[in-house]
């Protein structure tokens, strides 16, 4: 028998190796027809031409509770060619043609409409706006056709679209979309999608459940997730359960599952209040760290440390519109520069304010107060002079936008992450300068005892103005993160002063650690407070408590220690 094959290979007109190439191919067609004829079925065609086309007529029938019908049966089988006919009459592109009476989807272009066949898709002639007839749709059919297009999203290769689908099956929770949902289910292979749609599946299994079983088998799945689409879900369920003459088992396993989900998200609340008064705390570091080095080593009472911060924000806002022309928008070269660059303006500012102004008020506070307090309004008109009145936007560099956001509705944004980053990187910073420099070593022996300083060689006028200057250029550097939050304007320090001095004081004045400890704790507070009493109340409230503080330790969480301090 092998004899005779090889005989017959070797009479053919191929060679040996022609006739495996040509087997080779027959299987592949062979394979492919197979994968056709298990695929098809899912994406086969539910109407035929004919058909599609009589119940797209149809459409514009009078009655909206029939054009809802219709539309429900042109979705209940996935048909691919429904979709872009029941979009176009969403948008309001869908018409019937007089001249034959059959319906088009028309697109103006010019004075003219183009028609696209509904069927091949391809143009079909053009008319004028009087040889169409618009079908109409009103708040009912959107509802109807939103519904449907969800429904035959689910079967797009576009793993976004079926993803939208789904979340607004969930929002639906139209028991009518089942089957469809079903059909999808037994196709998809992506397991975080699979994931949601079971989902959807159980709360349409909770609303139209046949009988007590499916209810509680539905409870468990959606008692697993803790998300506020399914504590809405069944929260409205246990609301509606008594009138509807729901099970008293149902009804008890949907409110163990309701109080479970709620204590779930409550704790993910928790954890978001967290989040947000740390970020609030480090904002609050970094307006008041600057200010606590002024106001421990210099006693001066400084009301111009918010237009510092101003200044080092629009410092930001010069160099990104100096760099734009060079840089892309969104570049992170601009806000690399700006830092350094607000922290010299900022601080050239103050060396000159406290040379010019504060030299001769030491020992004065109150005077200090209000001769700082003339130089933040000179700065403020100032500003408004050079830059105007109105608001200045800063471009946030790319690695800044977006945002972290889990299904528990806790979001994290990019923006604010690096900015509690920034905060711990400068005080890290100023830790190191006060620790392990010389002119940290003598700003510490000026804190403690400026006689005994002087006596020994300081020159304490040099280290006053150093001093300042480094609050002031540390309040510049505030301002450039502030301008990544916010917007730029002349008033954006007195936002801020207010907040800083309670955190000094707070925290000890003079002492750096008990300044990043006093931020962060008014920051979470705030926070907790806010939902409660609000914004404005919840700062009262903080006031107060804070004024309730001062009166049993007047020198704050961490005081001070030295001879002239103690004195």
């Amino acid at each position: 028998m092998r004899n005779d094959m090889f005989s017959v290979l070797r009479r053919s007109p191929f060679s040996i190796t022609q006739t495996r190439r040509f087997a080779v191919r027959i299987c592949g067609m062979v394979a492919c027809l197979m994968m056709f004829a298990v695929v098809s079925p899912n994406v086969a065609q539910a109407f035929s031409d004919e058909e599609l086309r009589n119940i797209a007529e149809q459409l514009n029938d009078k009655s909206s509770t029939k054009q809802v019908a219709i539309i429900e049966e042109m979705a209940a089988d996935g048909d691919p060619r429904v979709a872009p006919i029941l979009k176009a009459m969403l948008e309001g592109d869908l018409y019937v043609r007089d001249s034959d009476e059959h319906v088009v989807i028309a697109t103006k272009k010019g004075k003219v409409y183009t028609h696209i066949d509904i069927i091949s898709g391809e143009e079909a002639g053009e008319s004028s706006s009087k040889e169409l007839d618009k079908i109409k749709v009103n708040n009912r059919l959107r509802g109807a056709l939103r519904d449907a297009l969800a429904t035959l999203n689910l079967f797009s290769p576009d793993h976004a679209v079926r993803t939208a689908a789904v979340e607004q099956i969930m929002d639906a929770r139209d028991p009518a979309m089942l089957p469809l949902l079903l059909r999808a289910i037994e196709r998809e292979d992506d397991e975080t999608l699979l994931a949601r749609m079971n989902l959807a599946r159980a709360t349409m299994a909770l609303a139209a459940g046949e009988n007590a079983e499916e209810r509680l088998a539905a409870i468990d799945v959606l008692a697993s997730e803790t998300t506020p689409q399914i504590r809405a879900v069944l929260s409205q369920f246990v609301a509606s359960a008594e009138a509807e003459g729901i099970e008293p088992e149902v009804v008890t396993a949907a409110q163990d599952a309701l109080d479970d989900v709620e204590g779930r998200l409550s704790n993910w609340q928790t954890l978001g209040d967290v989040y947000r008064g740390i970020s609030l705390g480090s904002v609050l570091l970094l307006a008041a760290v600057g200010l606590a080095i002024t106001f421990g080593v210099m006693g001066v009472i400084n009301m111009a440390h918010g237009e510092m911060i101003m200044i080092g924000a629009y410092t930001t806002f010069v160099v990104q519109q100096i760099l734009s022309s060079v840089l892309p928008s969104g570049s992170p070269w601009s806000l690399i520069i700006a830092v350094p660059a607000a922290f010299l303006v900022a601080g050239m500012i103050g060396v000159v304010i406290e040379r010019c102004v504060i030299r001769f008020l030491y020992g004065r506070p109150l005077e200090t107060l209000l001769a700082t307090w003339g130089v933040s309004l000179v700065l403020q008109q100032a500003t408004r002079t050079i830059f105007g009145a109105t608001n200045q936007q800063v471009t946030a560099p790319d690695f800044m936008s977006g945002a972290i956001e889990f299904s528990t509705g806790l979001v994290l944004t990019y923006n604010r992450l690096w900015i509690i980053l920034f905060s711990l990187i400068v005080v890290a910073g100023i830790a190191c300068v006060l620790r392990y420099t010389a002119f940290g070593l003598q700003m510490r022996a000026v804190t403690q005892n400026r006689r005994m300083a002087g006596s020994v060689g300081i020159r304490t006028g040099y280290v006053d103005a150093l001093t300042f200057g480094l609050g002031s250029g540390i309040a510049g550097i505030a301002g450039v993160a502030l301008s990544q939050i916010s917007n730029v304007s002349p008033n954006l320090g007195q936002t801020y002063i207010i907040d800083s001095f309670m955190v000094v004081v707070f925290g000890g004045v003079g002492n750096l650690w008990g300044t990043v400890l006093g931020a962060f704790s008014l920051g979470i507070v705030n926070k907790f407070l806010e939902p409660f009493a609000g914004a404005v109340l919840a700062k009262i409230f903080v006031l107060i408590a804070l004024i309730l503080f001062i009166q049993k330790r007047p020198k704050g969480l961490f005081a001070l220690k030295g001879r002239a301090v103690e004195a």
